[in-house]
């Protein structure tokens, strides 16, 4: 009889440190898979700011160029003009008025030097704001897939490309739900930045459409970009002196429109953040 019990007993005990073991195993696997997210996240996050780093490089390496060769254009010229002034006092022919004539042409090449500086500074000022609201872009976005909002700079501006199917049904202008949350977030970005002003754009692909609602492609393409507007507007209080609406059809493709996947591509709403002209213009305006 005790060799019965003495069975039981050890066999209790091995199945109780069984699933002990099990419980700590499953633990350990839930961190490690844990871990794993956080380290693709995090390996993301670091593309994406390898990715801009490369490209403000590139950017001032640029200006570090150009900046170099006006220098040395505003150096010959004023190098030039010294040597002609001297030629021409040397030889005691130079009248008053030509001296003076002289005198502003000098001072004339100062100002238009200390006009390129502050134009160029203005210029790093812009790239290094619109690689602010792009961190601030992707950051927002990040757990948005990537096929369906684009964030990127073209020539000094900002696009953020919406896929269609993410805002609307096929053939409607009247945004889908969840896509909601998505403008939600960009909007949270463009309200931290109220100097901005941008541009609302809906886009096409070639397919002819006609219904009871919608004439043809212009026509859906604009309700799409005044859809997405109002809702900007009206439910994230937006100021609307910031927004243009505007519809483009399919006469702004990105891809061919002979494949599924290129037509994909040219359904799309973009989002123009316009640059700061107005500090250009500034530094045209004669000083007084």
């Amino acid at each position: 009889m005790k060799y019965w019990i003495y069975m039981l007993a050890a066999g209790f005990l091995i199945t109780t440190q069984s699933c002990v073991s099990n419980k700590k195993f499953s633990a350990l696997q839930s961190e490690r898979d844990a871990a794993k997210s956080e380290n693709a996240q995090i390996n993301e996050a670091l593309k994406n700011c390898q990715t801009l780093t490369k490209e403000n490089d590139r950017k001032l390496t640029e200006y570090a160029n150009e900046n170099q060769y006006l220098k040395k254009q505003v150096d010959y010229m004023k190098e030039n003009n010294t040597q002609v002034l001297g030629r021409m006092q040397d030889l005691s022919v130079l009248s008053s008025t030509q001296a003076e004539s002289v005198k502003k042409s000098l001072d004339k090449i100062s100002q238009q030097d200390g006009f390129i500086r502050d134009l160029q500074s203005s210029m790093a000022r812009k790239d290094s704001l619109n690689m602010s609201l792009i961190l601030n872009l992707k950051g927002s976005l990040k757990d948005v897939n990537d096929k369906d909002v684009n964030v990127q700079v073209e020539k000094g501006v900002v696009y953020i490309s919406i896929s269609d199917k993410l805002l609307f049904a096929s053939g409607s202008s009247q945004v889908l739900t969840p896509a909601k949350a998505v403008l939600g977030k960009v909007a949270q970005v463009l309200n931290d930045k109220p100097g901005f002003e941008f541009i609302v754009e809906g886009h096409t692909d070639d397919k002819p459409i006609s219904n009871g609602c919608i004439q043809d492609n212009w026509d859906l393409s604009v309700k799409r970009a005044t859809a997405v507007t109002r809702i900007l507007q009206d439910e994230y209080k937006i100021d609307p002196k910031r927004i243009t609406a505007a519809g483009r059809s399919s006469y702004l493709p990105v891809a061919g429109n002979d494949t599924i996947e290129g037509r994909t591509a040219n359904r799309r709403t973009r989002i123009i953040i316009q640059p700061q002209l107005d500090q250009f213009f500034q530094l045209l305006e004669p000083k007084s």
